[in-house]
């Protein structure tokens, strides 16, 4: 399969790198284990920097497409259940649109070092501070998700922005941004003690914990989002058509 980007086109190179990838991957040679070329060669042959390469990969291996492992290459991850809404909501718009008036219990905010993976999401390094944001929201009554929010320090967030509001409606007004696409990985959990404390219920009781890379309308990483919900207060629903 020849691989080319348009050094011409107004799509950023790592974006067009990313679907020639997304591609590439579905082909079964690739699908059955096949290592993918390694990057000098597929940036040689992109004539594109490795550091743009790598950024289009990045975005795949936090997908959950591909796995990547130092010394040996980087190959297509074994299927894992992940969500792409085509009708895609925050969580305020969410609320709004089931009535619910939200409540914030809890918010916090603070700069620190990123992990690994939201790192590499951020195409940063692990030394770049970013900015955190926690809150614990739900009704009136109670309190029924706590959320984990890293943004990408690009986008030139101060931490002194009024949290209370929409948050995308911050990234729009005050920075541009328009939040357009979210990557999303659902899982079933046991509520760990710390999680529990905050959400008022038992450690152990059950969760869904729902991550989300979420994307502006170039394709650019925004927000990396985790939130944790009482399973006896949320359901998720998806709608195939």
């Amino acid at each position: 399969m020849k691989l080319a980007v348009d050094h011409n086109s107004s799509i950023p190179l790592h974006v067009q790198a990313e679907t020639l990838l997304r591609a590439l991957i579905e082909k079964e040679v690739y699908k059955n284990g096949l290592l993918l070329p390694k990057e000098v060669d597929l940036s040689k042959q992109l004539n594109i920097s490795r550091n743009t390469l790598r950024q289009a990969i990045n975005t795949l291996v936090n997908e959950g497409l591909l796995v990547r492992k130092k010394g040996y290459g980087t190959k297509v991850a074994q299927k894992r259940v992940l969500s792409e809404a085509s009708k895609w909501m925050s969580f305020s718009q969410e609320m709004k649109m089931l009535g619910i008036e939200v409540y914030n219990f809890e918010l916090h905010i603070s700069w620190a070092l990123p992990s690994n993976d939201i790192a590499s999401f951020f195409n940063v390094s692990p030394q770049t501070r970013v900015l955190w944001l926690k809150r614990l929201r739900g009704k009136k009554e109670f309190p029924f998700v706590y959320f984990v929010s890293a943004f990408n320090p690009s986008i030139g967030l101060t931490g002194n922005e009024n949290f209370n509001q929409p948050l995308y409606d911050i990234l729009a007004r005050d920075y541009n941004i328009i939040v357009k696409r979210s990557k999303e990985e659902i899982s079933a959990a046991g509520a760990d003690e710390f999680i529990a404390g905050k959400l008022e219920i038992n450690p152990g009781d059950p969760i869904l914990v729902r991550k989300r890379y979420v994307y502006d309308a170039e394709g650019r990483p925004v927000e990396y989002n985790i939130g944790y919900y009482r399973a006896d207060s949320f359901t998720y629903t998806i709608e195939c058509i």
